[in-house]
C-alpha cells in the first residue's frame, strides 16, 4: 500500500518511535503514584517530554505543557476552560469539527455567541472580516494554523496581532502543522496551542496536548486523582495539574518524546522540504489534467507567495475529477492502484459548504517525511488514468 493520509495520522513511525513504546510498557508504572522505581520512571519520562515538547513549541514554562490524548481533547479543555455565560468568540471557515463541536456546544448551552470569518474561492481567510468581526466584547478567537483539507497556513501572527489589540485570547490549532513547520507560541502569539502527537510529530495515537501561555487561566475540564493533594475537594490549582486527572498514558508520550527527538536529529526543515517537494511534485504532475479540479492556494508551490503573503503551506493536495463522488475515486484509487486516501468532508463542514463541495466531498492526498518520489509518480499516474 502506498500511504498517502499522513493529515489523519502518520501510519510510518520512526523506529525510535517504536523501541520507545515498548520499552515504556516493560519499565514504566504511574507517574506521581508513589515512589517506586516504577512510578519514578514514569515521572521521568513525562517530565522529558514536557521539557522536550516546551522546547519544541517556545512555551516558556514546561509546566505549562498539558498532555491530552489528542489535539481534539486539548481544544475541548482550551475552550470549555475559558470561555463563559453569554462570552463572544470569533473563528473562522477553515476550522475542523474539534474546534466547531465545542463551539456549537458553548453556543448551545452558555449563549455563547459565534461569528466565523470566511474565506475566498481558494480557501485563503478573509482577514478584513475577522478584524471587522473581533471587538471589545470578544473573548477569544480561535483559528487552525494550517488547513487540513486546502493545505492553506493562516497568517496567525496577524489574528493574533487582531484579537490582543481588543483583549481577546488566541486558541491555535496546530494539528496540520506540528512536526513539519517551526511552530513557535511566542513568535506566533498563541495563548494556547493545541498539538495533536500522531501526525506530523510522528508519535502514536492518544498522545497531544496544549501549551499554554503564562498568567492564561483554563479552568478545569475534568477533576479526578492527581497523586497529590488527595485531601482537598477541589482540583489542584497549578499546572499542569489542575488539567491532567488521572493516568497519563505515559506509554504513548514516551513514544511521542521520541518522535520529537527523531524530528530534532533530522532536521525540522529537512522534514518540512521533504513533505513539500512531494506534494509539489504531485501537484505539478495533476494539474492541468482534463477532468481534474485541484482546491487550495497553491502559489507557495509554484515558487510565488499565497495571496495573503505567506510563502508556507501544509503539504496536502486536494482535488476531485470530474462529477465523480470523491468516495468512489479514493475507493478506485485504494482497489486498483493500492493506494491509501483520504475522501469525503474531512470533519470541516463549513470550508466544504463554502467550497461548494457538499455533495461530492474531495479526495485528500497528503504527504509525510517517509513517502518517496516514486510513490508520489504512481499516484500521479492512478489520478491521470482515473481521469482518462
Amino acid at each position: 500500500m502506498i500511504y498517502l493520509d499522513n493529515a489523519a495520522t502518520t501510519m510510518h513511525k520512526p523506529q525510535p518511535v517504536v523501541d520507545a513504546v515498548v520499552r515504556a510498557l516493560n519499565t514504566v508504572g504511574n507517574a506521581s503514584r508513589g515512589a517506586t522505581e516504577a512510578s519514578l520512571a514514569a515521572s521521568r519520562v513525562d517530565y522529558v517530554a514536557r521539557e522536550r515538547l516546551a522546547k519544541f513549541f517556545g512555551c516558556a514554562e514546561p509546566d505549562h505543557v498539558v498532555f491530552c490524548n489528542n489535539s481534539t481533547e486539548a481544544l475541548n479543555i482550551a475552550l470549555m476552560g475559558l470561555v463563559g455565560e453569554g462570552d463572544r468568540v470569533v473563528s473562522t471557515d477553515l476550522e475542523h469539527n474539534s474546534v466547531l463541536r465545542p463551539l456549537y456546544r458553548l453556543r448551545d448551552e452558555r449563549g455563547v455567541l459565534l461569528d466565523f470569518a470566511r474565506m475566498d474561492e481558494h480557501g485563503i481567510l478573509d482577514y478584513e472580516e475577522l478584524e471587522d468581526l473581533v471587538d471589545d466584547q470578544t473573548r477569544l478567537v480561535a483559528v487552525t494554523h494550517g488547513s487540513n483539507v486546502t493545505g492553506n497556513m493562516v497568517d496567525v501572527r496577524r489574528v493574533a496581532d487582531i484579537a490582543h489589540a481588543h483583549g481577546a485570547l488566541v486558541v491555535v490549532d496546530a494539528s496540520q502543522t506540528a512536526g513539519a513547520h517551526r511552530v513557535n507560541m511566542a513568535e506566533l502569539g498563541a495563548d494556547v496551542l493545541c498539538f495533536t502527537g500522531h501526525k506530523g510529530l510522528m508519535g502514536p495515537q492518544g498522545t497531544g496536548g496544549m501549551c499554554i501561555a503564562h498568567g492564561v487561566e483554563v479552568r478545569p475540564f475534568k477533576v479526578g486523582g492527581t497523586g497529590v493533594q488527595s485531601f482537598s475537594e477541589t482540583q489542584p490549582a497549578g499546572y499542569p495539574t489542575r488539567l491532567e486527572a488521572g493516568t497519563l498514558n505515559s506509554h504513548g508520550i514516551a513514544g511521542l518524546s521520541a518522535g520529537i527527538g527523531f524530528i530534532e536529529e533530522v532536521g525540522l526543515k529537512n522534514v518540512h522540504d521533504h513533505e513539500l517537494e512531494l506534494a509539489r511534485r504531485f501537484y505539478e504532475g495533476v494539474r492541468g489534467v482534463e477532468g481534474v479540479r485541484l482546491y487550495g492556494d497553491f502559489g507557495s508551490l509554484e515558487g510565488a507567495r499565497s495571496a495573503d503573503g505567506l510563502d508556507d503551506r501544509c503539504a496536502i493536495v486536494s482535488l476531485n475529477i470530474r462529477d465523480y463522488s470523491s468516495a468512489d475515486v479514493a475507493d478506485d484509487l485504494g482497489q486498483r492502484f493500492g493506494i491509501a486516501t483520504r475522501p469525503g468532508a474531512h470533519c470541516a463542514p463549513r470550508l466544504h459548504r463554502a467550497m461548494g463541495t457538499v455533495e461530492q466531498g474531495m479526495v485528500r492526498f497528503s504527504f509525510g517525511y517517509f513517502n518517496t518520489k516514486e510513490e508520489v509518480d504512481a499516484a500521479v499516474k492512478a489520478v491521470r488514468e482515473i481521469a482518462e
